[in-house]
C-alpha cells in the first residue's frame, strides 16, 4: 500500500510532503461478526481540518473526515476513486480496507485553538461516513465532538449511521453553545434496492427514527433525499412511508446528486455495463460524469417507458 505520496495541498510543506508515513500506520483485523472481513489501517495523520477546493459547489469551505473507506458501501459513493490514491481498488477494498486517523480529536482541538483559526463551519461525513461501523469501535466522533463543542466552533453531520444516536447528548450539549446541523440520507425506502446499493447502511426505517429522536430532543435534522437513481429509486413507492414519511419527522432537505453517481448504481445493480440505462442518459446529451442534473421524476419521458426499476416498467413520480 502506498502512503507516503498522499499530498495535502493546504499545509504540506515540499521537506515534509505527507499526510503520515508508513511507519506510523498500525494494521489490525477483529474477529467480530460486524467487522468480519474488515482490516484497519491505524495511522497518525499530520492534519485533519481540509479545506475544500475553491472550484467545488460545495456550501462549505472546510471539512474533517477521520476515515478513510467506508463499510457502509455505497455502490454509488463518489469518495470511491480517493482509495486508488493509496494503491487500493476502488471496489471491494474502499469498503473492506478502512484508514483510521486514530489522533484526529487532538489534531482538531490543536487547530481550533490556533491563532490563525477563526471559527469557520466545519462539515463531517462528506467524503465518508464518520458513524460507519469503524466509528462504534474506535470512537473518534466524541472527542471531536466536544472539541468543536469547547471552542464554540460551528459544524454539521450527515450520516447514515444511527451509532449518531449514541452522541445525542453530547450533540445536545455543543447546541448549546454553537451552531449544529445534522442531516441523515435516505434515498428511498424501497428494501430490496436499499439491500443492492447500500448493503452496508443501517435499514431506511432506523434512520428515519434517528431523525425522529433528534426533532424530540429539539435538534433539527434534515434528511437528505439523495441521490435520485433515475429508473431505479424514482418510481412510485420507493420512498413512500406508511405513516406519511420523512415530512412527520422534522425538516427536509433535498439533495441531487451528479449521474455518475447513478451510473455507479445502475451498473451494480444491472451487470457491467447495464447499457440500457447508459443510453437512456446519453438521449439526455450527457456523458457518465459531470453531467447536467436530473430532478425527480425528470429521468422517464416519452421514449424511456421500456427502461424500468430492476426489470419493471419505468414510472413517473410527481412531487
Amino acid at each position: 500500500m502506498r502512503w507516503d505520496h498522499l499530498n495535502d495541498d493546504s499545509a504540506a510543506s515540499a521537506a515534509d510532503p505527507a499526510l503520515f508515513g508508513a511507519d506510523a500506520v498500525v494494521t489490525r483485523t477483529f474477529d467480530t461478526p460486524e467487522f468480519r472481513g474488515i482490516t484497519f489501517h491505524e495511522v497518525r495523520a499530520r492534519s485533519i481540518v481540509n479545506r475544500v477546493p475553491g472550484a467545488s459547489r460545495m456550501p462549505f469551505e472546510w471539512t474533517v473526515n477521520p476515515y478513510r473507506g467506508c463499510s457502509h458501501a455505497c455502490v454509488y459513493c463518489f469518495a470511491r476513486r480517493t482509495h486508488g490514491y493509496l494503491d487500493l481498488d476502488t471496489g471491494l477494498d474502499f469498503d473492506s480496507q478502512i484508514v483510521v486517523k486514530v489522533n484526529a480529536p487532538e489534531l482538531l482541538r490543536r487547530k481550533l485553538a490556533s491563532a490563525g483559526w477563526q471559527g469557520a463551519h466545519i462539515a463531517m461525513g462528506t467524503n465518508v461516513d464518520c458513524y460507519q461501523r469503524a466509528e462504534g469501535r474506535y470512537r473518534l466522533m466524541p472527542g471531536i465532538i466536544s472539541a468543536l463543542r469547547d471552542h464554540a466552533n460551528p459544524f454539521s453531520i450527515l450520516t447514515k449511521g444511527t451509532l449518531v444516536l449514541r452522541d445525542l447528548p453530547l450533540l445536545t450539549r455543543a447546541a448549546e453553545v454553537t451552531d449544529v446541523g445534522v442531516s441523515v440520507s435516505v434515498g428511498f425506502t424501497d428494501t430490496e434496492l436499499w439491500r443492492t446499493v447500500e448493503p452496508g447502511t443501517p435499514a431506511p426505517e432506523r434512520r428515519l427514527e434517528v431523525v425522529r429522536r433528534f426533532a424530540e430532543q429539539g435538534i433539527g435534522c434534515a434528511v437528505l433525499m439523495a441521490p435520485v437513481l433515475p429508473f431505479l429509486s424514482d418510481r412510485p413507492g420507493v420512498g413512500d412511508r406508511p405513516d406519511g414519511g420523512a415530512e412527520l419527522l422534522g425538516a427536509v432537505g433535498e439533495e441531487r446528486e451528479d449521474r455518475g453517481h447513478q451510473h455507479r448504481a445502475a451498473d451494480a445493480l444491472l451487470g457491467e455495463p447495464a447499457d440500457h440505462l447508459q443510453a437512456a442518459f446519453r438521449r439526455r446529451g450527457a456523458g457518465l460524469h459531470g453531467a447536467p442534473q436530473l430532478g425527480v421524476g425528470e429521468a422517464h419521458r416519452d421514449g424511456d417507458a421500456d427502461v424500468g426499476h430492476l426489470g419493471g416498467p419505468g414510472q413517473h413520480r410527481q412531487i
